[in-house]
């Protein structure tokens, strides 16, 4: 999840040995890829770790025949519903072909017996990755490529005719934000270790502030410019990726949670959020600038009012850094930093709550 994760001016992601807390039996893996994999005869395997990321870690495996990218769900104990690879197997799977840029997957594996949690296989697809909210690297007008390309895709998803796709039972096209808004209290209540009240208040000011109306699209959930793979050398996005989250959603809620960057302060890197600086001089759009490009792509009417959505994404997202933290505390979390995370979350816990008393009761 949200990652304050250095990487290579280059955007180059950052491969290390695998964590201790992530080791697995890499010789039981690739006994099973004998087969499955295409043209692996089970030697010379090599697998390093993705740096950063809070979600399901990431591994880069290298073979004689080319490399590929397995994720599995984090070793121990894990929140209801979370970490889920067989979802996101299933939405990429799904969406090649559609327009919609994603890794070719391979395999999926649900025998915990293999290498102790479920995993799948997808090619991997070498380019740039920017881990944070705000892209640093570039010129203005690169930058501004890449934002009106952010907003390309994803109004290519929110076309994208789920029913055809074959995801017509991926999520429940009804009550969508009010089943949203108790899943994510509930992942609150499981993870909570303190009080924190802009928790609770908050998911109580969002059920009495339900949105009228119950549009259906396939929803990413955690559409961001840190979960794409650019070109190595134009603003074009080769993959979408991280799609545990995905589901049968309303398109503004996703919308919402990529514009969340307006809503955010920089943060200790720098790279958070947008807020309270001089951002459009770095080529970056408004927020009103970027909803319009999507709504160009969508075919939609600009929408008169986002900032429910908003209130809702920054109380999931803080929700989901709570759980971070909590898996930190237990051992278990995808990046060792992670164990900084208290304060992320509360402060995003008092924005959500700050953006919903300015809208009023």
């Amino acid at each position: 999840m949200p990652p304050d994760t250095p990487v290579p001016s280059d955007g180059a992601p950052v491969l290390v040995p695998v964590l201790e807390s992530h080791r697995f039996d890499e010789a039981a893996l690739a006994r099973y890829l004998v087969g499955r994999l295409p043209g692996f005869t089970g030697e010379r395997l090599t697998v390093r770790q993705f740096q950063g990321g809070q979600s399901n870690p990431t591994f880069h495996l290298g073979t004689p025949g080319g490399d590929y990218v397995l994720r599995k769900k984090p070793p121990g104990r894990l929140l209801p519903s979370a970490h889920q690879v067989e979802r996101e197997f299933r939405a990429m799977r799904a969406l090649a072909g559609s327009g919609v840029p994603v890794p070719a997957v391979h395999l999926l594996c649900e025998d915990e017996a293999v290498i102790g949690t479920p995993f799948f296989v997808m090619d991997h697809v070498p380019g740039r990755i920017y881990a944070d909210r705000v892209m640093g690297a570039g010129t203005p007008a690169e930058r501004a490529a890449v934002y009106a390309e952010l907003a390309r895709v994803l109004a290519a998803l929110h076309r994208v005719d789920w029913r055809a796709a074959g995801l017509a039972d991926f999520g429940r096209a009804e009550r969508y934000m009010e089943r949203q808004v108790k899943r994510w209290a509930r992942q609150w209540e499981a993870s909570k270790v303190e009080e924190v009240p802009a928790m609770d208040r908050t998911a109580a000011w969002l059920l009495a502030h339900l949105p009228a109306d119950e549009e259906t699209a396939i929803a990413h959930g955690d559409y961001r410019l840190g979960n794409v793979i650019l070109h190595p050398r134009e603003p074009r996005i080769l993959a979408v990726l991280d799609w545990e989250l995905a589901t049968l959603g309303h398109p503004l809620a996703d919308l919402a949670y990529a514009c969340l960057t307006y809503h955010m302060h920089p943060g200790p890197s720098g790279l958070t959020g947008v807020l309270g600086t001089g951002y459009e001089a770095l080529g970056i759009p408004t927020q009103e600038a970027f909803v319009a490009e999507y709504c160009r792509h969508a075919g939609r009417p600009v929408p008169a009012e986002l900032d429910v959505f908003v209130v809702f994404s920054m109380f999931r997202l803080a929700s989901i850094v709570a759980g971070v933290w909590r898996r930190a505390l237990d051992g278990n979390a995808s990046d060792p930093r992670a164990i900084g995370y208290r304060e992320r979350y509360r402060s995003m816990a008092e924005r959500a709550w700050s953006i919903a008393q300015r809208l009023g009761a």
